[in-house]
C-alpha cells in the first residue's frame, strides 16, 4: 500500500473528484479527514463505506473553506484525532457559467473566495504543522481552464489560474523543507460539478472538441492524486501541474 501510515485531509471530499481521491487513498492505506459543506448525508455514506471496505480511520468535518474559523477548526480537529496531516488535498470548489458582461461583482467575488481563498487558507493553517515535521504533500485541484481560459468561464478560469500560480509559489518556498506542492488540472470530468453547472450546448461542444472524444470520470483523476502523495513515486514532483484532461490542454 502506497500510503500506509499517512493521514490525508481532503476538502470537498464527499462528492465528485474529492470523493474518488478519498476512496483511492483509503485503498492505499491512508486514514482520512473528509471535509464537506452542505453534503452531510454523502459524507456520512462515504465514511461508512471506507470504514467497512478498507478498515481505515475516517472523520468527517463540516466547514466553509473560504472562512478562517471553519478552516482553523477543521485543521485542529484533524490534528487532535490523528496527530498529523501528511497530505492536504484542496478539492472544494464552485462553478457556474456567465459571460463577462453579465457577470455580477458578487458572483466574481464568491468564485475567487471559494476557489482561491479556500486553498490559501487551508495551506496557511496546515503548513506550520508540515514544516515542523519536515514532511508534507500539498495537492491543489485546479482546472485546464486555468491554463486555457474558457468562454463564459472567466471567473472560474481566473480562480484556477490563481491556484496554479499560488501552488508554484508555495513549492518554491517550502520544498527545501521536505514538502511538495502540486496541482492537478483535470477536466472536463463528468461530475455533478460539470453536469449540473453547464448547459447542454456547452457540454456537447466541449465533448466533441476533445482529442479523446469524451469527458473523463472522477475515478480516472484519483490515480494522479495517489502518485503525487506517494513515496517514492511522487517525490520529484513539486510546483507541477498534471493534467488528466482528455487532451484538452497539451502543455
Amino acid at each position: 500500500m502506497k500510503l500506509r501510515g499517512r493521514t490525508a485531509l481532503i476538502t470537498g471530499g464527499s462528492t465528485g473528484i474529492g470523493k474518488e481521491i478519498a476512496l483511492a487513498y483509503a485503498r492505499e492505506g491512508a486514514d482520512l479527514a473528509i471535509n464537506y459543506y452542505k453534503t452531510k448525508e454523502e459524507a456520512m455514506a462515504l465514511k461508512n463505506r471506507i470504514e467497512q471496505e478498507f478498515g481505515r480511520k475516517v472523520m468527517i468535518v463540516e466547514g466553509d473553506v473560504s472562512e478562517v474559523d471553519p478552516v482553523c477548526s477543521m485543521v485542529e480537529a484533524t490534528l487532535e484525532n490523528f496527530g498529523a496531516i501528511d497530505i492536504l488535498v484542496n478539492s472544494a470548489g464552485i462553478t457556474h457559467q456567465s459571460p463577462v458582461t453579465d457577470l455580477s461583482v458578487e458572483d466574481w467575488d464568491q468564485m475567487i473566495k471559494v476557489n482561491m481563498r479556500g486553498p490559501f487558507l487551508c495551506v496557511k493553517f496546515v503548513l506550520p504543522h508540515m514544516l515542523e515535521r519536515k514532511f508534507g504533500r500539498i495537492i491543489n485541484i485546479a482546472s485546464q481552464l486555468g491554463q486555457l481560459g474558457g468562454t463564459e468561464n472567466a471567473h472560474y478560469a481566473a480562480s484556477k489560474a490563481g491556484v496554479i500560480g499560488f501552488t508554484k509559489s508555495v513549492a518554491r518556498e517550502v520544498s527545501i523543507h521536505g514538502i511538495t506542492a502540486n496541482c492537478i488540472a483535470p477536466g472536463p470530468i463528468a461530475t455533478p460539478f460539470l453536469l449540473e453547472g453547464y448547459d447542454e450546448a456547452w457540454k456537447e461542444r466541449k465533448q466533441s472538441s476533445l482529442p479523446l472524444g469524451r469527458f473523463g470520470r472522477p475515478e480516472e483523476v484519483a490515480p494522479t492524486a495517489v502518485l503525487l502523495a506517494s513515496d517514492p513515486d511522487g517525490n520529484l514532483y513539486t510546483g507541477q501541474t498534471l493534467g488528466p484532461n482528455s487532451g484538452d490542454a497539451m502543455l
